[in-house]
Parts: structure tokens; sequence; C-alpha cells
């Protein structure tokens, strides 16, 4: 298996010293305030309920969108640095900051996840069915944006925000009745989530909880609590380390099983009366996340020059399109739990189920073959 090594003695790493970790920070909190200031501006705490627009995009213009995107993207880096490379600084500080901003990443992104989950199923159900769906209306998600963050950033690849409403998008005429009632129950269930979420979103962003998070990345912005140790300290073993828990945690994962096309592993458990999340599935999230981690300390270490890693972001590509497959098909036995619903109903949510549970299989596939893959490097485009 091919695998990719921190080298010690590579020219682009010499200058990865502390002043290399301050220097990423002090740009991840700058890049989080102008994301911030730019939120405020295009009226991204404010405007009509979720529930009154017509897309998903609607709730608030496009460039506040963006914005909240971009606050993930640095409270994601910044966090993922203060947890790789902590020994370097100041542990209670750290410690503090680290658990704000994971709660305000993921309170920021639920409301995406859950437009991309209802497009995604929606189309599923309609492919299943044989019906025809126009180009515009299956509109890529993209592909995990920031993406190559391989894990991304996102809930989609391009982490491209939030996709057209599939209300306003998808035509149900041609669907059976089992498979229209499932999409219909569907969109209740998930746009009313994603009402909440998009509610959830706008009183974390004017509570005293985030003021407090937002004065900690503006202090961030202009001073870095380091470590004494850390001017002349060495950031490639930490890195290294990083890039070492995500080895340990792909060769416990089953490769040899996922390498074999069709092999049914993903369906295991899919009849479990258990509501909680599909058990399989967790390492490999936690593989993605620390493909994450490891993606993260390659920019702190290479800063602006970092290569792209073709291996790294089609293995994280494939990680995301699986985290994406698992909660869609969690989503539609969530709904065929709903008392009451009818016989054909229940049976088209049966068959999205499994579809989605194949995805997950896919994606194992395709991470399978991609780790694999040799390492090559492109040059990062300005």
């Amino acid at each position: 298996m091919a695998q990719q090594h921190l080298d010690p003695t590579d020219p682009m790493a010499e200058s990865a010293c502390g002043d290399a970790l301050a220097g990423y920070l002090r740009a991840q909190a700058t890049e989080f305030l102008r994301a911030l200031r730019l939120h405020r501006e295009t009226g991204g705490d404010g405007g009509a309920p979720a529930r009154t627009k017509a897309r998903a995009g609607d709730n608030g213009t496009q460039e506040s969108v963006d914005a909240a995107r971009a606050l993930r993207r640095s409270a994601r880096r910044i966090s993922a640095s203060l947890h790789t490379f902590r020994p370097l600084l100041d542990t209670d500080w750290s410690e503090a900051i680290r658990p704000e901003l994971a709660w305000l990443s993921g309170t920021l992104a639920m409301e995406h996840a859950y437009a991309a989950r209802l497009e995604r199923l929606l189309l599923a159900l309609h492919r299943l069915s044989g019906a025809a769906v126009l180009p515009a209306q299956t509109r890529v998600l993209g592909v995990p944006g920031d993406s190559a963050d391989g894990s991304a950033d996102s809930r989609t690849a391009g982490d491209t925000g939030p996709p057209a409403h599939p209300a306003a998008t998808v035509e149900r005429g041609n669907l059976t009745v089992g498979a229209a009632k499932a999409g219909a129950l569907l969109e209740r269930q998930l746009t009313l989530a994603r009402t909440r979420a998009h509610s959830s979103a706008l009183q974390a962003l004017g509570s005293s909880r985030f003021h407090a998070v937002a004065d900690n990345i503006a202090v961030l912005a202009s001073e870095v609590p380091l470590t004494p140790a850390a001017a002349t300290a060495d950031l490639r073993p930490l890195a290294g380390a990083a890039e070492e828990r995500l080895t340990d945690a792909v060769a416990a994962l089953p490769l040899v099983t996922a390498g074999n096309p069709y092999n049914a592993e993903a369906l295991i458990h899919g009849l479990s009366p258990d509501p909680a999340p599909h058990p399989q599935d967790a390492p490999w999230h936690q593989v993605r996340l620390l493909l994450r981690l490891h993606r993260y300390a390659r920019e702190v270490l290479h800063g602006d020059s970092a290569p792209v890693d073709v291996r790294l972001l089609a293995a994280g590509q494939a990680l995301n399109r699986h985290r994406d497959a698992s909660e869609a098909a969690a989503a539609a036995a969530q709904a065929a739990r709903t008392p009451r619903i009818a016989p054909a109903t229940a049976y088209a949510l049966g068959v999205l189920h499994a579809d989605q549970r194949h995805e997950v299989e896919a994606a194992r596939f395709a991470f399978q073959q991609s780790w694999q893959m040799q390492t090559v490097g492109t040059p990062q485009r300005p």
C-alpha cells in the first residue's frame, strides 16, 4: 500500500517552527473575523424565517451563505491546529476555546446538512422510480469543498452552500404513490429540521457564547498564546503523529472487504430496531476526521506552498460521500418508523434506505481504491 510520510529532510518543511504555527493561526483568525463581518453586513443574522423561503439558499443572501461557510472553515482549521499542536500552546486557553469552536462549526453546518440530505433523498427516489429529472433539477451539491478537505468542509464536495429546495425543483408527477408519499414525508421532516437548525444558527450567532468566541478569535488574530518553548520547536513530529493516528485508524478498517465490489457488508444490521447510528459506520467517520486533521497539519507545515495530494483529496471525497449516504440512510429509516404510514410508503422508504446503504458500500470501495493509489503531488494553484 502506497503511503506518504512527512519527510524530516523535506526542504519545504525546514521553517516549520512555532512562528509557522503562529502565522497560520493568525491568518485563520483573520479569515474568521472577515467572514463574520461579511455575514453581518449581508444580513445573515436576520431575515424571514426559513419556512417562508422557497429555496434553501434564500435564508439570507448567497453572500451570507458563503460567509457562514467561511466561518465554519476557519473555525475547523483553528480547532484542528489547537488539537494537533496543543503541546506548543497555552493549555488552559486552547482547551477552553476548542469545544466552543466545535460547537460553532457544528451549529452553522446543520442547516446546509438537512437541505443537502433532503435533495439527495428526493433525487434518489426519482432515480429508483425511473422518473426523469432535468439536469437543472439535479444540481450537483459540490465536491467537498473546502474540500479538498477531503474531509472536508462540508457536507458535500464543494461545500458549495445550500442547494435549491427540492420542493421547488423536483416534480413528483412521475413517481409511484408510495414514492411520492415517501418524498412528501421526508420533505416535511427534513424541512422542519432544517428550519429549526436555521433558527438555532441565528440564536447562536446572537448569543453571548458566540460573542465570547469572537472575542477570543480577535485576540488570536494579533497574539497567539504559544508556550516559551514553541519558538524553537519543530512542528514536524506533532504533524507526523497526526499522520500516524490516521494510518493506524485506516489499518483498522476492513479494507479487504471494502475492496470487493457488491460485498453487501453495509447492509448488515439494516433491519435492526435500534434507532442509533449504524454501528459499522463509526470507524469510517473517525478516519474522515483524522484525515482532516492530517490535511490541516500539512497546511500549517507548508503554508500556501503546500502541494495538492491527489490521493488524500480522493480519499477525503470518498469519505464525504460515505458520511452523506450514511446520514441519508438514517433519515430514511427514521421516516419509516413514523406511526401509521401506508404500506406502500414504508416499502418505498425501505428501498430508499437500502439504496443509500449501497451508496455507503460504494464509497468504502472508492476509499479503498484511492488510499492505495501512489501518492502524486501537484503544485498548489495560486
